[in-house]
């Protein structure tokens, strides 16, 4: 190829562009993460038990089902679209990842069961987990590396901030078992975002470089990964994302439905002062079906995320700050400490439970800050994409596993959310250690 052809570096402007639409694409998959935790106790209310009693235990079960689901779908879309990020391009790769959770979100609309629904989220979760590695390749490669450090923080909040977005639609349109399915239609408005991914945005231009030089590797970037000298922070890269992932899945997401659950029970033992003029018609039913406030769901999930937003937009910038292995111990440390406070001394009716929820938000999340910094250092650009998607959504597919160890737990702790949390918590323990094994990496360039 002439050197005519040589791709020419971005301009300040199309780094913006780029920046803009990943935060984008990353704020909707966050929204999409939201989404079920807020619904789940109402659409399950709303299939499984239609004008009767509800079963806890059942509802608390299918929690952990639809969790590992997005789990899952998400690790395998990680690995999917961090592949083709890699073959066909960040931004063709971004706007498929994009398409995929708005279009299936779009059609959770129509399901019938649990069952249906499950299948739909399944299928969706596969471009949440897409997304991220093909955003933070694409911001990490456009921008210099003095601007990483802030960048990864900026890209951290984006999650958090659709959390906080789908919270305060929460608020402002109740989520109750009649009314439930409106959020799918919210979920599938970022399509136009995974349009504009594919015919409007600048590529890497570290990438179109990358696809210039012959290939290290015949057998792609998977058979790369996993053979040395890679492997071995293949391997670290899968751990570390884990830990804040299986934190976020099988423990802190549990305090939305532990506080939809506790409001229903206090509604139970004391009914009248909340009661409305339906449950007046109806006692009876009123009595065997206690409904909690639906906002107080909302409240909870906006205390938290908002917290995450502070969270995880420091993540890189202590990194930087105290360096990437100590800032990891540090936020594993305080993880562990605040979700035991939570779990183990609190309740959703407690004064500090919101502030503690969002507490659990600042220090559990500032792995998200963090993640987009680390990983990319891992690896060089032909298989960088790849590298990140696997480093991090392999670790939705382990955290599957606790989750539906949880599930089963539910059975054992008679729907006790405070006692699943508290023993879930112990997974930042593990960090702990885990960090102490990890490679450091150069805090200037990105490997080519």
């Amino acid at each position: 190829m002439s050197a005519a052809y040589e791709p020419v570096e971005m301009t300040r402007s199309q780094r913006f562009h780029v920046l803009g639409v990943a935060f984008l694409g990353w704020l909707f998959a966050g929204l999409q993460i939201a989404l079920f935790v807020l619904i789940h106790r109402p659409a399950m209310i709303g299939l499984l038990a239609p004008g009767q009693a509800i079963n806890e235990q059942s509802v608390a079960q299918w929690f952990a089902w639809y969790q590992a689901a997005f789990l899952i779908g998400a690790a395998s879309g990680g690995w999917i679209f961090g592949v083709l990020g890699d073959r066909i391009g960040r931004t063709r790769s971004l706007g498929l990842s994009v398409l995929c959770y708005s279009l299936f979100t779009g059609a959770c609309y129509l399901a019938r069961s649990p069952g249906e629904l499950l299948v739909l989220r399944f299928l969706a979760c596969h471009g949440i987990g897409g997304a991220w590695p093909n955003t933070v390749a694409l911001v990490a490669e456009a921008w210099p590396s003095a601007s990483r450090p802030l960048l990864a923080g900026v890209l951290g909040t984006a999650a958090n901030v659709g959390q906080v977005l789908m919270g305060v639609l929460g608020i402002g349109f109740a989520v109750t078992a009649d009314a439930w399915r409106w959020t799918f239609l919210v979920g599938a408005a970022p399509a136009l975002i995974g349009i504009w991914c594919l015919i409007g945005v600048p590529e890497s231009v570290r990438w179109q470089k990358a696809q210039r030089v012959p290939t290290k590797s015949p057998g792609g970037p998977l058979r790369e990964l996993f053979q040395p000298p890679l492997r071995s922070r293949t391997l670290i890269g899968i751990l570390l994302g884990s830990i804040p992932v299986i934190g976020t899945a099988a423990n802190a997401q549990w305090i939305v439905p532990w506080t939809d659950q506790v409001q229903a029970q206090q509604r139970s033992l004391d009914p009248t002062p909340s009661a409305t003029a339906a449950d007046k018609q109806a006692p009876a039913a009123s009595a065997s079906r206690p409904k909690a406030d639906p906002k107080s769901k909302a409240r909870t999930m906006i205390s938290r995320s908002g917290g995450a937003i502070f969270g995880s937009f420091l993540g890189g910038l202590l990194a930087n700050w105290l360096g990437r292995r100590f800032a990891y111990f540090l936020i594993s440390l305080l993880s562990l400490i605040v979700s035991s406070w939570i779990f183990g001394w609190l309740n959703p009716l407690h004064p500090w439970f919101l502030w503690a929820s969002f507490t659990l938000g600042v220090v559990g999340t500032t792995y998200f800050g963090w993640l987009p910094l680390y990983l990319p250092e891992l690896f060089p650009t032909r298989v960088r994409a790849a590298g990140t998607g696997i480093s991090f959504n392999t670790g939705r597919a382990v955290a599957a596993v606790v989750v539906l160890g949880t599930g089963l737990i539910v059975q054992w702790f008679g729907g006790n959310y405070a006692r699943i949390g508290w023993w879930t918590g112990m997974i930042y323990a593990a960090g702990m250690v885990i960090i102490l094994m990890a490679p450091k990496t150069s805090t200037s360039e990105l490997q080519d």
